[in-house]
Parts: structure tokens; C-alpha cells; sequence
């Protein structure tokens, strides 16, 4: 399978392209003009489960709809491969580990990292979510979710909206996290799976993608919900519409995984007052660049402290492609997931992504990075997860159980001309040591920069930050 290919761009360039209405304002000034923003957040998403982008088992109109009104980024990436994390950092615009608790799952994002949502509501915007927000876990320090305060639904939230107030409001689907509801219409649909070839090409694990394929168009549903309501409104000329997904999908050497179908998710954007349609862009954005974009849009000044950096210059461009060089590449991280080793330690790893390569970091390659044994709960339960490790000694599935469980070397690197799938692990190949000495030399700066503690000596804080336990775990 080689999703990186399949994106059927001539069905999305055949929109008639809108034309931009003028300069966005700058920072700092406020007047009724200002854009509204809907975010539309599904959970657990790769990048490749759309209609749009060639997955033939889905179906996702209101996702491509949105795309081919505005623009379809084909290289958006979550800041971590975990929820938590992962919306902490698209809400304060810092990557994880700059965040403190906020950096693992099922701790506290602190009140001091200032969230995006509450610069808007400072600078006169109605905002709320619905759905999951911030989360999974505790408000420590928190008097409210870090998305704002809670509704109902969209529907709610405009009625209670004051008048000539611009909004901001997040929807977070629990669609397409496990567990899952079974799909129909299986048999026609199941000859439609292509299976990524880093699991077996099995019935239970058709059957697995299946199910997972259906919660994305029930998320789909949701999304023409919104839509619906927000046309209904009056609004929809003047709000920015994100759509996008928390993480990549909850399989094996994905979610939890700084490998593309981890991190690598949907995102569609589109603000017909603003934003030319029918385009697809190649830039490089990150969950971290998702707060100072919109707090520009907004004309709200933007922290000096986030490290994040604005794209609106990408969305109020007419062009597609590459439109800033300079946006050649992305960097991904993830800490501590679950209670799943006898120390309770995380499985540490950052990584830089461009266009040709994927350099992985792992920090601690002592350890496992699905637990202690393999196959914890660092790795979603699932019907995939459970044939893997049933059958981990048959031949044909034995390589496979080695690429997703068992530990990896501290150095992962992949030719992504050659493997998209990133299976081939070159980075103890010669050919690859130039390569391999640059990149990981542009991340080591980059987390120096950032104030990494995994670089700045102190890599084990993020092992001893309170985790909020489940039932029956100790």
C-alpha cells in the first residue's frame, strides 16, 4: 500500500477557485469583521483514511467538500501521536516537551501555558466546545477545559452566541477512536480495504480496518452537521472551517508511533471571505503552527513565547504546491502514554520529517515501545493488536510483530522514494550516513533551541510527572 501516492488532485483542482478579498487586518485590530472559527477535531485519523485522498472503503463528501472550497494540506502533522499532548499543543501553539505535565497523557495541562481559546475570549470572541476538548486528563490548575467552556453541541453554542460577537468553537468526535461500532454493508466494502503493509493482509485485520474506516464517516456525518448548522447561522462566508484529526489510527506502528501513520492526519481549511478554493499544498504544518495562525487571522498579537509559527501567509496565498520554502519539513515528538513498564517509564522519541526522509530519535531503546511485555498498553486493544501477538512465532507474521512490538534501535531512518510505508530502516547503511548526520543535527538543534530536557539533561522529568491512573492499574 503506498497511501502517499493516492491523492486523486485533478477532482480537487476542478473547483472554481474564489478570490481573495483584500489583506487580513494586523495585529491588534478588533471590529466586527473579524473571522469566526469552526474547528472539527475526529479522533485517532491518518491522513489517508478520505474519499478525497483515495481510501476507497470510506466515504467522507462533507471532508472533501470543505477541501475543494478551500485549501487540502497534504503534509499536516500532529505535534505528538497521543491525544493529550497532541491537542495541548495545538491549543497553546508550543511543541510537548516545552510543556511540563501537558507532554504525557492523563497528567494536567498547566494554566500557565496560555491557550489560544482563551487569548480569542480576552480579545472579545464567544468560544465553547463540545465533544472531547483538552483531554484525557485532570483539570489540575485548570478552572475549565483548556477548549474553552462546555455545550451541548454547535447548535446550542450559536444560540447562545451574543449578538455582533465574532466565535470560536471546537467539536471534538470521539469517532474514529476504539472501540468501534461494526460496519455494514461488509462484504462490498471489505474487497475495498487496502491494508498497510506493515500488517498482515488478514480477515480480522480487514475486518479491524473496516469497523475503523466506518467510525470516519460517522465523523464525516458529524462534520455536515456543523456545516449545516453553520450555513444555517448566516456565518459561513466569515469563518475559517478546520478539519482535521487529533492523531493518526489505533493499529499497531501507528498511533503512539512518530512513523507517518501516527502522526501524519487530515486538514482541510477553508474561509471563503479569504482564503482562495480548489488549491493543495505541500507545506509543511504543525499542530503547533495551528494557534498563531488563527490568532492572526484574528487579529489577536500573538505570544512571543509560542513556538509555533503562522501559515495564514500559505492560506491567503492563490497558490499550491510548495508556496514557503522555508516550510520543508516538521518536527514530531512523544513521551509517556501509559502505566505499562515496571518503572513506569515512557518510550521517549522525537522525530524530523521532510519531503525525502523520516529521522527517529528514540531515547530509550532499552525499553519496548508497546511495554513491558510487548504488546501492553502502550498499543490500543484491538482485534489486530490481539492476532499479532497470538500469532507472533507463525512465520509470515513473526517480521511483522517485530516491526510494530519489539525494541528498535536508538537511529531509524527512512528513504521515503524508495519506502513510504517506512519499513526499510537505513540508518546503519552507509549510502544513508551523510543523510542521517544532517538531519539528526538539525533536530538535536532544534530540541536544544526549543528547550528540550530529552537534550538538556534532565530527560527523565518527563517520567515522574503525576499520571492520573485508570481503575485496577497500579
Amino acid at each position: 500500500m503506498n497511501p502517499l501516492a493516492v491523492w486523486p488532485f485533478a477532482l480537487l483542482l476542478a473547483a472554481n477557485p474564489a478570490t481573495a478579498e483584500g489583506p487580513i487586518r494586523g495585529a491588534g485590530q478588533v471590529g466586527d469583521d473579524r473571522p469566526n472559527f469552526l474547528l472539527c477535531i475526529s479522533d485517532d485519523q491518518s491522513w489517508c483514511y478520505t474519499s478525497l485522498a483515495g481510501a476507497l472503503a470510506v466515504n467522507t463528501p462533507a471532508f472533501d467538500r470543505v477541501a475543494r472550497q478551500g485549501v487540502l494540506f497534504r503534509h499536516a502533522y500532529c505535534a505528538a501521536p497521543q491525544c493529550a499532548p497532541s491537542r495541548a499543543a495545538l491549543l497553546t501553539g508550543r511543541p510537548i516537551w516545552q510543556l511540563e505535565h501537558g507532554a504525557i497523557q492523563r497528567s494536567h495541562l498547566p494554566a500557565k501555558f496560555v491557550s489560544f481559546v482563551d487569548l480569542l475570549e480576552r480579545a472579545g470572541y464567544h468560544v465553547g466546545y463540545s465533544g472531547k476538548g483538552w483531554g484525557p486528563g485532570r483539570p489540575g490548575d485548570r478552572k475549565r477545559n483548556a477548549a474553552g467552556p462546555r455545550y451541548r453541541d454547535f447548535s446550542q453554542f450559536l444560540k447562545q452566541r451574543p449578538a455582533g460577537k465574532p466565535f470560536c468553537f471546537w467539536f471534538g468526535s470521539s469517532n474514529s477512536h476504539r472501540p468501534h461500532r461494526p460496519a455494514k454493508n461488509r462484504q462490498r466494502r471489505l474487497t475495498k480495504i487496502e491494508v498497510p503493509s506493515f500488517l498482515p493482509d488478514t480477515d480480522i485485520v480487514r475486518n479491524d480496518l473496516l469497523d475503523y474506516m466506518n467510525e470516519i464517516d460517522l465523523f464525516d456525518r458529524e462534520v455536515q452537521q456543523h456545516m449545516q448548522w453553520l450555513l444555517d447561522s448566516g456565518e459561513r462566508e466569515n469563518t475559517l472551517v478546520l478539519i482535521t484529526s487529533d492523531n493518526g489510527m489505533p493499529f499497531p506502528r501507528a498511533k503512539c508511533n512518530l512513523y507517518d501513520w501516527g502522526v501524519r492526519v487530515p486538514l482541510a481549511i477553508r474561509w471563503p471571505a479569504r482564503v482562495p478554493s480548489g488549491r493543495v499544498v505541500d507545506d509543511f504544518v504543525s499542530f503547533v503552527d495551528f494557534a498563531p495562525t488563527i490568532l492572526e487571522a484574528a487579529g489577536v498579537q500573538v505570544p512571543s513565547d509560542m513556538a509555533g509559527r503562522s501559515f495564514l501567509d500559505v492560506l491567503l496565498s492563490d497558490e499550491s504546491g510548495q508556496v514557503d520554502s522555508k516550510r520543508d519539513h516538521v518536527i514530531t515528538g512523544r513521551e509517556r502514554h501509559s502505566v505499562t513498564r515496571p518503572d513506569r517509564g515512557g518510550y521517549p522519541m522525537r522525530a524530523i520529517r521532510t519531503h525525502k526522509y523520516l529521522f527517529i530519535r528514540n531515547f530509550r531503546p532499552d525499553r519496548g515501545p508497546t511495554g513491558t511485555p510487548p504488546g501492553t498498553a502502550d498499543i490500543d486493544p484491538s482485534p489486530t493488536a490481539s492476532f499479532m501477538l497470538d500469532h507472533r512465532n507463525d512465520p509470515a507474521i513473526a517480521p511483522l510483530f517485530k516491526l510494530c512490538f519489539l525494541q528498535r534501535p536508538a537511529e531509524e531512518l527512512y528513504d521515503l522514494t524508495r519506502d513510504p510505508d517506512q519499513i526499510h530502516n537505513v540508518a546503519g547503511d552507509p549510502a544513508f550516513a551523510q543523510t542521517k548526520h544532517e538531519l539528526a543535527s538539525r533536530l538535536m538543534e532544534h530540541l536544544r533551541r526549543t528547550g528540550d530536557p530529552r537534550v538538556l539533561g534532565d530527560g527523565d522529568v518527563f517520567d515522574k510527572y503525576p499520571f492520573w491512573l485508570r481503575p485496577g492499574e497500579k
